[in-house]
């Protein structure tokens, strides 16, 4: 099951934005944060609080990872050659909930993290139940095939409020999805400006 312990569209509230781009969401609605005092936490935040603000953008829309594991893509995104902010985006696309969610196997990233640890994704043919799981460029994701006719499923891929982005092959009637490349951010196709290089600043503090 997974770990998140808050209804996801108070991550939305709280944030102000729409960060997974749903109908749903209640920011379409109501765009102060929850609560009895959410309509009076407004004001101009410092810049440890823009850092914050954007570290919790990212992490949420990710499915609300924890912390402990959140600040292990930080390490290694610093870790790697290149530009850290790209490096981390890389790290969590290629997540295999991030995977199964991108494929629209699946409405939400948070289906997505359960879909993979009840057993129902397989990578190169063998089956993977750990969400965290990165996936390389050319690993092949599968849905299993005894789920593929989940209901669920079947609406999530008929589903026109996003788009598979190009960095994927995906072909629906198998139910399959490889990663051709690892995308820059600009590429990744977030609903809400996401950014960061303000989350490296946060941690490097």
């Amino acid at each position: 099951m997974t770990k998140r312990a808050e209804s996801k569209y108070k991550i939305d509230r709280r944030l102000g934005q729409n960060i997974w781009g749903r109908p749903k969401s209640p920011v379409n609605r109501r765009e102060y944060g929850p609560g009895q005092h959410g309509q009076r936490r407004k004001g101009k935040l410092s810049d440890f609080g823009t850092q914050l603000k954007a570290k919790q953008k990212v992490k949420g829309y990710y499915g609300n990872i924890s912390e402990k594991q959140f600040r292990k893509y930080y390490q290694e995104a610093v870790r790697m050659k290149g530009d850290s902010g790209d490096n981390l985006i890389a790290l969590l696309e290629r997540r295999l909930d991030a995977v199964v969610y991108r494929a629209k196997f699946v409405s939400t990233v948070f289906a997505a993290r359960q879909f993979v640890n009840h057993g129902h994704v397989k990578v190169n043919g063998r089956r993977v139940n750990i969400a965290s799981y990165l996936v390389k460029p050319g690993d092949v994701v599968e849905v299993k095939e005894s789920s593929r006719q989940l209901a669920f499923v079947m609406e999530a891929t008929q589903l026109s409020e996003r788009d598979v982005p190009d960095f994927y092959e995906v072909d629906h009637s198998k139910m399959t999805a490889k990663l051709t490349r690892i995308p820059l951010p600009s590429e990744v196709p977030y609903p809400t400006l996401m950014e960061p290089n303000l989350v490296i600043e946060f941690y490097s503090r």
